[in-house]
Order: C-alpha cells, then structure tokens, then sequence
C-alpha cells in the first residue's frame, strides 16, 4: 500500500477525480450552435448560449447517445430515465446565472476503471456520470487589468465522469486519467486532448492516519489539465495536509488551484456543497426517458475498448501484459500496430513499434498520425528480418533511412546493397583472414576460453560491414575452428 511517512507515523491518501470530458458532437447540447474548436472568439454563439430570455433549450440527442456509449465503456448502468437540474451560481462565464446539469437522476450510474500499476491491478469505482453544459471561457491574459469571455464554448455538451473516492497514490490517479482518456477515445465520444481543455480534471485529495476508516477534510484542486499535473498536484498536496495536521492545525474543505510553474497548490475559496448552487429541476427540459431497444443498439455497434483490446494482444498475439498496456492507450497507436503486423511477428513488431519509432517520434515531437514510416512499411522492416534478408543491425539504419526519406525498406536495401551474405563459399573465406589474423585467440580457444567466440563473430561482422546473419557466422565459426 502506498503511504507517506510523516513526523507522527504513515499516511495514507483518498483520492477521488471528477473528470470533465467535452462531448464530440457538431452542436452544442441544449442549441445548435456548433461546437468545433478553435474558431475566433464569440463567433459560435446561439441566443440560448449567450443567456437571452425566452430562449428554450432542446436536448442533442447525439450529447445522449455519447454518454450512453461513455457508460458502457466504464462497465456502468444505464440509467433508462434521468432528469435535468439547474445548478444556480453567479460567474462572469455563465450568461444564463445557472448551469443546466444532472444532481438527482444522472443518465449513468455506478460502475468501474481496471487500473495497474507497481502495486497490482484495482477496479476504480466510478459513482455516476451525467450530462452537463461547458462554462465559457474566461480570459485573463489578453488585456492588463481585465478579464475577457469567449462564449463559444458556453453550451458544450460535457460528461462528468466522477470516481469513488478509491484511489490511494498518484500512480493509481494518473493511470485511471490515462484508461479514461483512452475509452472516451476509442469509443469517439471525447477527444481526451487535454492541452486543448477538452479533458479537464477536478482533484480531491484527503489524508489520515493509516488504520482509520473514517474521511477527514478534502480538498478541490480545480482544472487540472494533464496527467503529470494531476499527479504532481496530488503529491504536493498531500504533503501540504500531513503538514498541517502534524504541526497541530486544522485541514478544512476548500477549492484551490495547481500552480504547474511552482509546483504547488494556492487557496482559491471555500469550498461549496450541493446545498449551496440551490439545485432544482430544470422547467424548460423534459426527463429523457431511454428505451430497451435504444440502449441495445448502441451496445451492438460498440468498437473494441482497450480493456479488451489488451486482453487479446496478450492472449491472442502473445505481448506481455506491458506491451499490451502500452499498445492499446490510444486508438492511433494500437491502430499502427494492428496494421503493422499483419503477416509478422506480433512481439517483434512491438519492440520496433515501442522502441526505435516512438523514441523517433518522441525526439522529433510527433504524434504516430504523423510518422513518416508507414505501418504497413515498418511491418516489412520486420520481415526482412525474419526472412534473413537483412540483420538486427542493419534494420537499425535502414530505420533510420526510412525516417528521413519515407521510402519502404525494401527499396532501401535493394539501392543501398544492404543485403545480407548468404554465399556460405564467401562468408567462410571471410571466417578463414579473421582466424588467420587472429591466431593468438584461436590457441586461447581451444584452451577452453569459449567466450572469445563472441568476439570473433563481431569481427566477422565487421570485416562483412554487417551483412552476415550472426546466426550463419557462429555456425561456420565453428566448423572453421574445427579444422584449424
């Protein structure tokens, strides 16, 4: 179990994440205002969106059948009928003075994440998801002294997912945000992109004593925008209550920020409970009340999640459970892979896949959609390995070829000779100049020192510029020795 060790003993953290996923869809959820990002400020704004009176909101029933998609992804309820709240609050980013939001009768119900980590694999509650409107956007930067409002995303259709207070490390936090981000992406549900704030992370952290069962005071780490962030605020913060509470103070329930330059949480105001926003059903919206039929139609059309996906990678393909991991954390990437690999070798593909492509794609700042080596391209790489066509080593630089030029490899190591030596007449003659060279070592051979053999072969290899197949060179190496 992970704790941290303070003055007075070990403590352990309760960690819950309210994660805010915006809704794919062209429209916004209650106008039809479109609600594609990244268009000029306040261009993308209908009468209800901007808060007129007398401005009826409608349901997108696409914002419906996202979430319903989202529930059964997090192995959740479907709730048949749920109802619309007004969560009332005053905020410059809220033209309406309310939010248009689901307290009482959520459209999903409990269910659950399988996350691992060091520490083995857990099932994360997930408490509920419902259905709400995005916020405009508040901007601070622009002009000294002011604070200005982009009401394009006012009325986004958002899922906020909430977890059980079950997680008890950053580890288990981050890797939960990491299998969330990944269903919502393999479903097509929500983008996951972070950076661009359609995937933002609300994070309540709570210490006590390890052995006591009851909750002490939490605190609201408010809009946390990446997966390090959330850890490292997560960290800090739990430091900053044992703090408190071994110096003899009090911890009490409030809403604070993450500071992502210092690495710390600042106080940002007390925090508020349900009771406080003065919930109350939304007049203008009716219940949606969910069929059997409606339901069932949307499991049958389900794409394969990554928590299946996972189990057949390892089953199926035999990729240790890391590789699987790994592989199925996007869409794009397990994607590359799958087309990779068709007519090769699975594990082989995997280690070029995460060794040499993504330490390429990493160094140069690229996403897979982006590689310049095509799956189908590495794929052949990995063939011509195994067809003896091209050693390990040679592969590497014609990687690197491929990289840099975007040709198959195939062309490469036809243009640049790079074939290996399968001529067993000129692969021993070459055996016989080394051994020749090297007559101190071959005496030291048959004196019993085997591991020089090793050595050996690597001047074999050398004096062939690469283009023997080790395998070959050991084997005439040794019936070459045989006959010294």
């Amino acid at each position: 179990m992970y704790t941290i060790q303070g003055k007075t003993g070990d403590w352990e953290l309760v960690i819950g994440l309210e994660v805010h996923c915006e809704i794919l869809s062209e429209s916004k959820v209650f106008s039809g205002a479109s609600a594609k990002f990244g268009a000029e400020q306040n261009t993308q704004v209908s009468f209800i969106d901007a808060g007129f009176p007398g401005m009826l909101p409608k349901v997108n029933e696409k914002c419906i059948e996202q979430c319903v998609k989202t529930g059964f992804g997090l192995n959740a309820k479907i709730n048949k009928f749920s109802r619309f709240d007004r969560k009332n609050y005053f905020y410059a980013d809220l033209p309406q003075g309310y939010q248009i939001s689901q307290l009482y009768y959520p459209i999903v119900g409990e269910g659950y994440i399988e996350v691992t980590t060091d520490e083995g694999t857990r099932k994360i509650g997930v408490e509920r998801l419902h259905l709400e409107q995005d916020a405009a956007k508040s901007i601070h930067d622009m002009v000294p002294g002011k604070s200005l409002i982009d009401l394009n995303r006012s009325g986004v259709g958002l899922m906020e997912i909430v977890s059980k207070p079950d997680m008890h490390s950053p580890a288990e936090a981050g890797e939960y945000l990491r299998q969330l981000r990944a269903i919502v992406r393999a479903l097509g549900t929500c983008d996951g992109n972070m950076d661009e704030g359609s995937m933002r992370c609300d994070v309540n952290v709570s210490v006590r004593k390890v052995g006591e069962t009851a909750l002490r005071a939490r605190t609201e780490i408010k809009n946390v925008n990446s997966v390090r962030f959330v850890m490292q605020a997560i960290e800090y913060d739990a430091h900053r209550q044992i703090d408190i509470y071994e110096s003899g103070g009090v911890c009490r329930q409030e809403t604070r920020l993450f500071d992502s330059v210092n690495l710390e949480t600042r106080p940002m105001r007390s925090k508020e409970n349900a009771n406080d926003y003065r919930y109350f059903p939304d007049p203008d919206l009716l219940p949606v009340n969910l069929t059997d039929e409606y339901i069932e139609n949307i499991r049958k059309n389900l794409p394969e999640l990554p928590e299946a996906k996972k189990k057949r990678y390892i089953a199926e393909l035999g990729l240790t459970p890391y590789d699987a991991h790994v592989l199925t954390l996007d869409k794009e990437t397990s994607a590359y892979f799958e087309a990779a690999i068709v007519g090769r070798d699975a594990k082989k593909v995997a280690n070029w896949v995460m060794g040499d492509l993504f330490a390429y794609l990493n160094k140069n700042g690229k996403s897979i959609t982006e590689s310049p080596i095509k799956a189908i391209d590495l794929g052949a790489l990995v063939g011509l390995i195994q067809d003896g066509t091209i050693s390990g080593k040679i592969a590497k630089e014609v990687f690197e070829i491929m990289a840099e030029t975007g040709k198959d490899p195939a062309s490469i190591v036809e243009e640049k000779g790079l074939k290996q030596t399968t001529d067993t007449g000129a692969i021993e003659k070459i055996i016989a100049d080394v051994l020749a060279a090297n007559m101190d070592k071959v005496a030291e051979i048959k004196a019993g020192k085997d591991k020089l053999k090793g050595w050996f072969v690597g001047q074999i290899m050398k004096a062939s510029q690469g283009k023997v197949n080790p395998a070959l060179a050991n084997q005439l190496l040794d019936k070459k020795l045989g006959e010294v």
